[in-house]
């Protein structure tokens, strides 16, 4: 079996080092993120609120993510754990984000789907890092060095808020989509949907089953 490919990127890449990136690859970061999601998006985009930190000088790197923190009373932060929130739910918003901010990696959970890859990270020279399975926050608590800044927490609270965070091998991510626009995800269901109605090859139906169950195997391609 092949070994996977493990790359360290600084978090605002060159075009040549994302070309270099293709799906599947394991990839770690250093530099600095920020946290950017739905009340960020409306804060810019909808309410035209200027960035209040100078992107992508500062970072080129957007984590979809709610930091697991806490605020001391001399300013420091306790952080925790940084878990990944799902992504396509900001799909109505991506596009934009991604022109106005220049951000060239987009952090989550789950992906988002082909038709972002194409229509809005190709044409901006983007692509998607997904964590690895769930419950790795604390696992990627280890790579914070530090909060350097917090914006629009009065405003938009902790979980919404823009944080700016020094990170040192920041990871494992997995590479869902390249500057093509493939996606890791859309490959491998491909592959799983081919082969959905030779699993169901023998079986037989059900007698009983629960409301919702099927045993139609075009019920269960992705």
């Amino acid at each position: 079996m092949a070994s996977l490919k493990k790359v360290f990127l600084n978090t605002n890449p060159t075009k040549d080092e994302i070309k270099n990136i293709n799906i599947g690859d394991i990839v770690y970061l250093n530099g600095s993120i920020y946290t950017a999601r739905e009340g960020i998006y409306k804060k810019v985009l909808e309410e035209h609120a200027d960035l209040p930190l100078e992107l992508p000088k500062e970072s080129a790197t957007n984590f979809h993510c709610s930091p697991a923190a806490v605020q001391n009373e001399n300013g420091d932060f306790n952080l925790g754990a940084v878990t990944a929130t799902a992504s396509f739910r900001f799909s109505r918003w991506i596009g934009d984000w991604l022109k106005i901010s220049g951000a060239k990696l987009i952090i989550g959970k789950g992906g988002m789907s082909i038709e972002d890859y194409k229509q809005n990270f190709v044409p901006c020279g983007a692509i998607y890092l997904t964590t690895v399975g769930y419950g790795t926050g604390a696992l990627l608590g280890r790579g914070v060095k530090k909060v350097r800044n917090l914006y629009w927490k009065k405003e938009l609270g902790l979980a919404q808020a823009m944080w700016l965070i020094d990170v040192e091998n920041f990871g494992p991510f997995i590479a869902e989509s390249d500057v093509l626009g493939n996606s890791l995800f859309e490959r491998e269901n491909k592959k799983i949907s081919e082969k959905i109605t030779k699993a169901y090859e023998g079986t037989r139906p059900a007698v009983l089953k629960r409301f919702g169950e099927t045993s139609n195997p075009e019920d269960e391609l992705i």
